[in-house]
């Protein structure tokens, strides 16, 4: 029995071996210089300087036109990579999204069995960052390609739930629709059934429904409602009000910064992604313009004001979120997830 254990852990541990070999490495294997400017990368190549933020929330800013990857940790830029997104018939999906899964040895079940070193899931419907072919142009089945170094690098640094902006370079927020991460669903991955608040309640809180796991908050001037979600799971929903419900605000995402002090739902540090092309944005408070005009019951801010933590989306949007006003069913994040 000992002699059958120990053949079967040889076999299993040579053909490990033999795909790791066959597993082919893309792009630079070590960083070019910081310094090296974005649009001066070539095919492959990445820059890396994690020491510049030496701990905090993740954000990775994918531009469809450049075919590149910014990376941003708390605020601040430590390393940017050339990539391939989608080609025609299998474009990259636009929008705001959380990665839910990650493996570093994954294959594809779609495309016979093709190596996805690194791979960090941001839809259920296989889209992810993994290593790749980076040859300068969109050439994947929807996923984002990275050198290989990169992905590693990225993987290892980034914890599940990482927020992942992508559009195209100076795209306009209206662009952005519904954010799929945000889709509530229940704890098997089904698309919840959103119930109404009464019209004599102003909120629902029902933080036992997911207790752990990455927090968003969505404000959809349309909708005039904040929705909160944990792991994708709704736990909570108010009316707010717009002060101006009528003039448009556009989209803005921010994410917690670490090191900030709270005492109130908007007295947080925040990182203003922005979009790519947008740039400058980086490193702001949420626009008072934005947050400052808009009312939420004071029961329900001091109830998820505490929930609060580096990393959590906050999203200001002009679109309908609402099954009803939608009528989208764009449900890609579950607490178990379809691998």
């Amino acid at each position: 029995m000992r002699l059958y254990t120990m053949a079967v852990a040889l076999f299993f541990g040579l053909v490990g071996s033999i795909q790791a070999e066959r597993t082919p490495f893309w792009g630079a294997r070590e960083p070019v210089p910081f310094e090296t400017p974005a649009d001066q990368l070539r095919n492959g190549e990445f820059t890396w300087a994690p020491q510049l933020a030496p701990s905090g929330p993740i954000v990775v800013l994918v531009s469809l036109e450049e075919q590149r990857a910014y990376t941003y940790r708390n605020g601040l830029l430590i390393g940017i990579a050339s990539v391939s997104t989608g080609k025609p018939g299998y474009e990259t999906p636009n929008g705001v999204f959380q990665t839910f899964l990650k493996d570093k040895d994954h294959h594809s079940t779609k495309y016979h069995n093709a190596a996805m070193p690194y791979t960090q899931k941001i839809t259920q419907d296989g889209v992810a960052l993994h290593a790749g072919g980076v040859p300068g142009y969109p050439e994947s089945h929807g996923c984002v390609h990275l050198p290989s170094e990169f992905a590693r690098l990225l993987f290892d640094a980034a914890p599940t739930g990482m927020t992942v902006v992508i559009s195209k370079a100076g795209a306009a927020p209206e662009e952005f629709r519904h954010p799929p991460f945000l889709s509530p669903v229940t704890d098997h991955g089904e698309l919840a059934q959103q119930r109404h608040l009464s019209a004599e309640a102003s909120y629902r809180w029902q933080p036992q429904q997911s207790l752990q796991g990455p927090l968003s908050i969505l404000l959809s001037r349309y909708d005039e409602r904040v929705l909160v979600l944990r792991n994708g799971v709704e736990i909570g929903r108010a009316k707010v009000a717009f002060r101006n419900p009528r003039k448009p605000v556009g989209s803005h995402v921010f994410v917690a910064k670490e090191g900030g002090q709270s005492s109130g739902l908007f007295e947080h540090q925040w990182v203003g992604v922005g979009l790519v092309g947008h740039m400058s944005d980086a490193n702001t408070r949420p626009d008072p313009q934005v947050v400052n005009e808009i009312t939420i019951p004071a029961d329900f801010a001091a109830l998820l004001a505490p929930e609060i933590r580096p990393g959590t989306t906050l999203m200001v949007v002009d679109a309908p979120v609402l099954e009803h006003t939608t009528g989208l069913d764009m449900a890609v994040l579950s607490s178990f997830p379809d691998h």
